[in-house]
Formats: C-alpha cells, structure tokens, sequence
C-alpha cells in the first residue's frame, strides 16, 4: 500500500502553454500601451469628472483587461481538439467586444463625459446602452469558455480545479457589474419630479459617485461600493492558478504538498475563501459600508471567514491522503 503522490514540477502545463490564444495575447500587449498612454494623459490633462481625472477609467480598465485577457490566452492553449476551435471563436469574439468598449470609453473620457451609467443626451444614453450590448456579449464569450474548461483535463489536479473554480467565480464576479446598472433612490426620485436623470445607475451605495475614494483605485472612501466585489471576482482568474503553482513550487521544499490529494484540497480551500471574500465584499458594499471602515458586524463575519478557512487549510494538510493498493 502506497500514498499516490504527483511530482508537481513535471505536472504543470507547461507543454500546452506553446499555443496561446494569440488575438488574446496581443490584446494584452495593447492594453499595456494603453496603461502607459493613459498614465501620460493623466499627467497632461488635468480634468475631473465625478471626483476623479477623466482618464483614470480608462487607465484602470487598460490595467484589468491586460491581466485578464493575458491569462485567458493561456486558457484557452488548455483546451485541445473541437474545444479549442470553439473558444478561439468566443475569446476572438470577446477581444473584439472589449476593444469596442474601451474605444467607446476612451472617446467619453476625451469629451470629459461619463462612459457608464450616461443618460446626459440621447447620444450619450444609447453609447451608454451599446456598451451594455458589448458587456452581456463579453459575458456570454466568458460563459462559452468557462463551459469548455469544464471538460478538459490538466495533468496537475490542484490546477486542474484551480482553472476550473477561478473560470466560475470571474464569471460571476463579472455578473456582478449587473448590480450597478439599476437607479438609484436618489435618480427614481428625480426621474418621478423632473422625468430626467443625468445618470442611470451607479457604482456608490449610500452616498453619490464622485465623493472622496482610494488613491489611484477610487473605490469610496464614504459609503459602500460595488466596483470592489466585481474586480475581485473578475479577478480570480489570476489568483487561483497563481495558488495551484505556487503550491507546486512549495512542493519542491515541503515534501508533504508533494500529494496531489493535499493540493488539490488547499485548492478547493482556498476557492472557497475567495468565494467568501466577494460574497462578504458585496455584502458590505450593499450594506452602504466602505471598504476600509467596516462595521462591527463586518468584521465578525471577517473573522469567522479567516477562521473556517484557516482551519480547513491546517485539515488539508493534516489529514493523510488516502492510500491506493498498487
């Protein structure tokens, strides 16, 4: 009776990363020149809009849409087969979307107009809606590919489940940008006296977007903020198999992470904590809380988190793999 045991440094997929999905990869180069150029507008253009300098969406968006359009490359160079053909189609689809929108965005910013939640004109209420149309397009691409990676396999089950759980939970976080496209009291009451409104929806809760926010980030300082729990969440992609490889890389000094099973279930651990966080960052959000001011109740539910998944992990070590009769 032997303890099956993986060797991680030759499990990891590297032989299928030769094939990365090249539109992708390219539009991550492009949004890393975006993120250099809308730095450098930054420093030219001194203008404001809602609180923050005309180009900080843009720069913002130019840095997520690098980080995961880069790694959605790498996931579809996963995929093999009739899979792989399908989600070259989705992910080509996808980039095309992105690039309409950040172009719909720039073109906003240039003319110091909001890019989301804009009902100013007519002009800027349909820009406003067709972006809408490219956001749900995006999301049904990301759904199509997520599906896909339900049925491929990776020789590494701790990144096997690592690409699977963070495809899920981007998708959501993703869904979530739903949350902010609603009025807010504030917008339903002007609508009901005037019938206009400025601006339809909004990423603030409790308090009006373009109040004091993060440094760099601008996420409220002052009330509760939706933009946080769907960065998070789009941004597990990166996060989860940054954890399958950086356990397979601990596994060369620990010899007890050298068990796919002890992996594969810090894996599943550390999925669900990061499952947790964004429901827990949501939660405070829609409870009008900032960020970096939570309430009693905030930061108990914090902790119980910490704790439960603290505890799982220590028993996803602690517990013996199960032994298989050779």
């Amino acid at each position: 009776m032997t303890t099956t045991v993986d060797p991680p440094a030759a499990t990891l997929p590297t032989a299928r990363m030769r094939t990365w999905h090249r539109p992708s990869l390219w539009f991550a180069a492009a949004m890393g020149v975006a993120t250099v150029l809308t730095v450098a507008a930054m420093l030219i253009d001194h203008r404001t809009l809602l609180g923050s300098p005309v180009w900080a969406k843009p720069f913002k968006f130019a840095v997520s849409g690098g980080l995961y359009y880069f790694t959605w490359s790498w996931l579809v160079s996963l995929l093999n087969g009739r899979l792989r053909k399908v989600a070259n189609v989705a992910s080509t689809v996808s980039v095309v979307l992105f690039a309409a929108e950040y172009v719909a965005m720039a073109f906003q910013a240039a003319r110091a107009r909001p890019s989301h939640f804009a009902n100013t004109s007519p002009f800027d209420s349909a820009l406003f809606q067709a972006m809408g149309v490219m956001v749900a397009g995006l999301w049904l691409a990301m759904l199509v590919v997520t599906v896909l990676l339900m049925f491929t396999r990776i020789e590494d089950r701790a990144v096997h489940w690592a690409v699977r759980t963070s495809a899920v939970l981007a998708l959501i976080g993703a869904g979530l940008g739903a949350t902010m496209t609603q009025p807010t009291p504030i917008e339903r009451a002007e609508i009901k006296a005037t019938g206009h409104s400025d601006l339809i929806g909004a990423h603030s809760v409790g308090v009006a977007d373009g109040g004091p926010g993060l440094p760099l980030l601008g996420w409220s300082t002052t009330g509760g903020d939706l933009r946080i729990a769907h960065f998070i969440g789009l941004h597990a992609l990166q996060a989860l198999p940054l954890l399958a490889f950086g356990l397979a890389v601990l596994a060369t000094r620990l010899p007890r992470l050298r068990e796919s099973a002890v992996r594969v279930r810090l894996v599943w651990t550390g999925s669900a904590g990061y499952a947790g966080l964004v429901g827990l960052i949501l939660w405070q959000a829609e409870r009008g809380e900032p960020l970096i001011h939570p309430s009693g109740t905030t930061l108990a539910a914090a902790g119980l988190l910490v704790g439960v998944i603290a505890a799982a992990a220590a028993a996803s070590v602690l517990v013996p793999a199960r032994k298989t009769v050779r």
